[in-house]
C-alpha cells in the first residue's frame, strides 16, 4: 500500500508564514506537522512508499526536505505544475496524478489517502488492519455533538456493521453525527474506479468529493477513531498546536 499525502495547497489562512513555504513543513517542536504524521506511518510494514503531491511553488522545499529524511520507504515528490491558490487543480485531481503515472498503472496497490494539516493522537495502523479486515475501501470517522462543525465537514450515515451508507458534504440537517476527516484508504480493486470519478461526475476540489462518490459507486466501511486529532488550519491554531504539542 502506498502512502498518498495531499500537499498542493497554499495555506492562505495561514497569512506570511506559508506565503512562501508549505503548511505541512511547518516545525512543531522538534519536527514538522509532516514528519509527525510520517513517523507513525513509515513504521507500518504495509505501506511500500510515500508520495507527497505537492504545487510547482513548494516541489523544491518539499525535494530539499525528502534528502534530509531517514525513513526506512522511499519518499517521492510530484509537483503538480501549479503556482497558484487560483490556478490550483484541487485534491481529487492531484491524486489522479498519482494514479496515472506509469508505476502506478503498471503495479498499482492499494493506497492510504492523507490530509498533511493534522495532528493525531492515534496509528493508522489501526486504520489499516480495519481495511484488512472488512476488505473494502474505508474512510475515517469520529463523533462530532456540535451542529455547527458537523455543517462545515463530510457526515456519514452508517449501519450497525459500520458500512458507509452514505456521505453528505457540509450538510445543514446532518443525518448523523459522524464527522469524516480527510483520511481514507481506496484498495487496488477500486481504483479504475477513482480513475474515472471526475469524468463521472465527481467534484475535484476536497478529497471528501472523492469519498462521497465512492460511496454511491462500491462497498465501503468507516473506522471509528479511537483517539482524537488536532486540525491546523490558521494560524491561531497553529500557535495552539506549537504551544500545546511543541514539547
Amino acid at each position: 500500500m502506498k502512502n498518498i499525502v495531499l500537499a498542493a495547497g497554499y495555506a492562505t489562512r495561514l497569512g506570511e508564514l506559508t506565503k512562501n513555504f508549505p503548511k505541512p513543513l511547518l516545525k512543531i517542536g522538534n519536527s514538522t506537522i509532516l514528519g509527525r504524521m510520517l513517523d507513525d506511518i513509515d513504521a507500518i510494514d504495509d505501506i511500500t512508499e510515500h508520495i507527497i503531491v505537492t504545487n510547482h511553488k513548494f516541489a523544491p522545499i518539499f525535494e530539499q526536505w525528502a534528502t534530509e529524511q531517514h525513513y526506512s520507504k522511499p519518499i517521492t515528490i510530484i509537483d503538480d505544475g501549479t503556482e497558484t491558490n487560483d490556478t490550483r487543480l484541487g485534491a481529487v485531481n492531484d491524486l489522479l496524478l498519482v494514479l496515472n503515472t506509469p508505476s502506478m498503472r503498471e503495479n498499482p496497490e492499494g493506497i492510504l489517502v492523507v490530509a498533511a494539516d493534522n495532528l493525531l493522537f492515534f496509528s493508522f495502523r489501526e486504520f489499516i488492519d480495519f481495511a484488512k479486515q472488512k476488505d473494502t475501501s474505508c474512510i475515517m470517522c469520529h463523533e462530532q455533538p456540535s451542529l455547527e462543525k458537523l455543517q462545515r465537514t463530510g457526515v456519514a450515515e452508517l449501519d450497525s456493521n459500520n458500512k458507509v451508507l452514505g456521505i453528505e458534504e457540509k450538510p445543514q440537517n446532518p443525518k448523523s453525527h459522524w464527522a469524516v476527516p480527510p483520511f481514507y484508504i481506496y484498495l487496488k480493486n477500486d481504483l479504475e474506479l477513482v480513475r474515472h470519478s471526475i469524468e463521472n461526475g465527481c467534484g475535484k476540489d476536497a478529497p471528501g468529493n472523492l469519498a462521497h462518490y465512492m460511496v454511491e459507486h462500491t462497498t465501503m466501511h468507516a473506522w471509528q477513531m479511537t483517539a482524537g486529532r488536532f486540525d491546523i488550519g490558521s494560524l491561531d491554531t497553529y500557535r495552539e498546536a506549537v504551544e500545546k504539542y511543541g514539547n
